[in-house]
């Protein structure tokens, strides 16, 4: 059992409501809302509280004024936690990692619909990596075995998958030859690597932008020892068992959705390459099924 770093507190299986529901536009039809008129939009804590809440705040009003119902924003305290809450019919959307979709899909009912654009109006992906700190005596991803490693969320895409495949590429066992170390989000792992709390982490490419915007990170500041080929970004997704007509409406909306109205700098921290929500399936997901299976990754280990 890998250990969770004493220094950064996770409420497991816990989801934490960041901002009270977002009114919608009064003339907008409310008739077939669920809830009373409320959407609940789960988001994985893939950065801090501070940097998501304001950023979602943002998406949550925009999408409340087209979709017509107050929508409410929920950054769950782990990975799993938004799983769970989509499971047990507690959110109508989620943004998950690749990973942690393709669990949601498996158990919670959870359909791929949308993703982030680029700036050609496609799917936008994301890389993830290794890295040292730039004074490392480890120069290569074999001399990683024996040392700690910061890993973000055990169902985490680029946090865990990938390094692990890294690893594994450099002739490691991910779960024999790293100490490794679940540090519970993409900033606390960069954060372990960068105050040398860890040997070697996993670092990826919208985190390298919020570590840049926290003054975290300059080129050079770090040695990156592999990176992987890219993956498609977080899917939007809604809860399957959603009402037809509802749901209906709700993907419409979802996969038009005009984000141009978020500062750059919020882009930025997101990764994000264009300005608004494009439509998106679950076969995108299928590679990272691919990649579970040539990794004996147990998915139901993950929940």
């Amino acid at each position: 059992m890998k250990k969770g770093l004493h220094w950064m507190p996770v409420l497991a299986g816990a989801v934490v409501s960041l901002c009270a529901g977002i009114p919608a536009a009064l003339a907008a039809p409310m008739a077939d809302c669920p809830n009373g008129g409320e959407v609940r939009f789960g988001v994985e804590p893939y950065d801090t509280s501070a940097k998501l809440v304001p950023i979602y705040e943002h998406i949550g009003k925009v999408l409340a004024e087209k979709l017509g119902c107050d929508v409410k924003i929920f950054v769950t305290t782990t990975y799993n936690a938004e799983i769970e809450a989509m499971r047990n019919g507690k959110l109508e959307i989620g943004e998950f990692g690749p990973l942690g979709y393709v669990l949601a899909h498996q158990v919670a009912k959870a359909e791929a619909v949308a993703a982030f654009s680029n700036a050609e109006g496609k799917p936008d992906n994301y890389w993830a990596s290794i890295i040292v700190p730039k004074d490392s005596p480890i120069k290569t991803v074999a001399e990683i075995k024996g040392h700690t490693f910061a890993f973000s969320d055990p169902a985490s895409t680029s946090g865990h998958l990938f390094p692990a495949l890294g690893l594994r590429k450099a002739g490691l066992d991910p779960d024999k030859d790293v100490k490794g170390i679940y540090a519970g989000s993409h900033t606390a792992s960069f954060e372990a690597l960068y105050n040398k709390k860890v040997d070697a982490g996993e670092l990826n490419s919208e985190q390298l932008e919020s570590a840049k915007q926290r003054g975290h990170y300059q080129d050079g500041d770090v040695v990156f020892l592999w990176k992987s080929d890219p993956i498609p970004t977080d899917p939007i997704s809604v809860r399957g068992d959603l009402p037809e007509g509802f749901k209906k409406r709700l993907i419409q909306v979802l996969q038009t959705l005009d984000l141009s109205v978020l500062p750059a700098e919020d882009r930025k921290i997101m990764g994000l390459g264009g300005t608004r929500f494009v439509p998106q399936t679950d076969a995108a997901y299928d590679p990272i099924r691919d990649l579970v299976k040539t990794l004996n990754i147990d998915l139901e280990k993950l929940s």
